[in-house]
């Protein structure tokens, strides 16, 4: 049968772009133009939202030096070029390089990671390319891809006439909302996106105070050379054999007369409810009133821990790592999050509509004395920057119930170097850990209820001044890299 028009088109597109790049390869081995700081600056970027030590697939690997700088366990790039595959693989000869037309290539082996780093502009089809990335990754993979800004056409074409820049072929000048739109098709969403990179030159201060500071900003956000996106595969609901437990962690200091209630009204969900209580330094009877209500409710399966550590977060912490569910939620011991609401949060996680699962306390109206006025302002405040911070909507920063997968917490965990211990609430540990794994977060509103027993451990001014001290702190290590 003779071919299509559309598949002579197709395969014609491929070969002058093939034929471009082997060329281009044969240069880059004694030319490297004005793209030096550009792609220095890309290794930066990735490796903030890439720990090390994942399986990575990049598809477009070019020469191979994005890939190798990310110190993957298993690091495998593909491009059409043979050119390109043969420069790589004598640079990096610890990864595995293949020449193969990315909207094709299969692998039995699945990804954590899968990059696309300035090939959007050169495909053919950019849906075909996402559908085939979706049967490359694992169910919980990422795909990355950074594309070059409209905006830059002009001054890039100039770059290749003046000698500076990589000769492209390029024709596919597409937006955000167009990759967004085009994932949407593909079975993707997108987490988060940013603009990158205002000024592509090295030149010292200049380019870390334009590339790392004032493109976080409007308008100069918008002026990018390269946009980049996060996207996951969009997720079914749990479908593995059986339902899973749910472990529901019980910080409590000073909480004694809400243990009872506790025991009563946390409901039985998934394949079984633990729960899990951590008293840390009370000056009540908290843990024997703890070890006297798991005495007398033998139905329920409870666990009594005592933290050695001071502050919420260390309870929440050792509450995590004692406890045998696959679901961990944390409830705090002061039930102004009420338990009868803990099935929701259960159901958006198994659903696959996140994967971090973030309680909301500033929707509905609160019952008095629920929250000060200077809390709820504060609040407010924190929920707006840390949303900036994070590249995903973060209504409510402080409320104590967080919900996600035991396996995803022990990720975070393995993580927490980049961060560190410093976090006494623990709120802020869990966010910035799950951003920085690029975890779908979602906000779930509760009704904020008073407390009806003893008092708030939050002072507020002191604590106030420490989570000031976070924003600064995530800042740096989040936004400004």
């Amino acid at each position: 049968m003779e071919p299509t028009k559309t598949t002579l088109s197709a395969e014609t597109y491929r070969k002058n772009r093939r034929d471009h790049w082997n060329k281009v390869a044969l240069k880059m081995r004694h030319w490297h133009g004005w793209g030096g700081y550009y792609h220095k600056r890309l290794k930066e970027i990735y490796s903030t939202v890439v720990p090390a030590g994942l399986n990575v697939l990049e598809l477009g690997c070019g020469n191979g030096e994005l890939l190798a700088a990310l110190n993957p366990k298993n690091g495998v790039g593909v491009d059409f070029s043979a050119e390109m595959i043969s420069l790589a693989g004598e640079r990096h000869p610890d990864l595995h390089f293949f020449s193969a037309n990315a909207e094709v290539f299969s692998s039995e082996e699945k990804f954590d990671i899968v990059i696309l780093s300035d090939i959007l502009n050169e495909v053919w089809d950019v849906q075909e390319l996402f559908e085939n990335v979706k049967t490359l990754l694992t169910n919980n993979g990422r795909l990355l891809i950074n594309v070059h800004s409209r905006l830059w056409e002009l001054p890039l074409t100039v770059g290749v006439k003046l000698g500076l820049a990589k000769p492209g072929l390029g024709e596919n000048w597409l937006t955000v909302s167009d990759i967004d739109n085009l994932l949407n098709l593909s079975g993707f969403e997108t987490i988060k996106s940013s603009h990158e990179i205002l000024f592509p030159f090295g030149i010292p201060l200049l380019a870390p105070f334009l590339n790392k500071f004032l493109v976080r900003f409007w308008p100069f956000n918008h002026l990018g050379l390269t946009n980049f996106l996060v996207a996951r595969p969009q997720q079914n609901a749990y479908s593995h054999k059986g339902k899973p437990r749910v472990s529901v962690i019980v910080p409590a200091r000073n909480e004694a007369g809400n243990i009872e209630n506790i025991l009563n009204c946390v409901p039985e969900m998934g394949g079984g409810t633990e729960i899990v209580f951590v008293e840390g330094n009370s000056t009540d009877n908290t843990w024997e009133t703890i070890l006297q209500g798991i005495k007398q409710h033998p139905e329920k399966k409870c666990q009594g821990l005592q933290q050695t550590g001071k502050g919420k977060g260390d309870a929440d912490r050792l509450g995590f790592a004692k406890a045998t569910g696959d679901i961990v939620m944390i409830l705090d011991a002061d039930l102004t999050v009420p338990p009868e609401d803990l099935p929701r949060f259960y159901d958006a996680l198994v659903s696959g509509k996140g994967d971090f699962i973030n309680g909301v306390r500033l929707v509905y109206p609160m019952e008095e004395e629920a929250m000060r006025f200077f809390n709820l302002i504060g609040n407010k405040f924190f929920s707006l920057a840390f949303s900036w911070l994070l590249g995903q909507p973060i209504k409510d920063t402080l409320c104590g119930t967080k919900v996600m997968w035991k396996k995803d917490y022990e990720r975070i965990a393995n993580n927490r170097h980049v961060f560190g211990d410093f976090d006494p609430f623990g709120d802020f540990d869990l966010l910035f850990g799950a951003a920085r794994l690029n975890f779908k977060i979602i906000d779930l509103p509760i009704r904020y209820r008073a407390r009806t027993y003893g008092t708030t451990n939050i002072e507020r001014w002191k604590h106030g001044w420490l989570l000031l001290r976070m924003v600064a702190f995530a800042a740096r290590r989040i936004k400004f890299i």
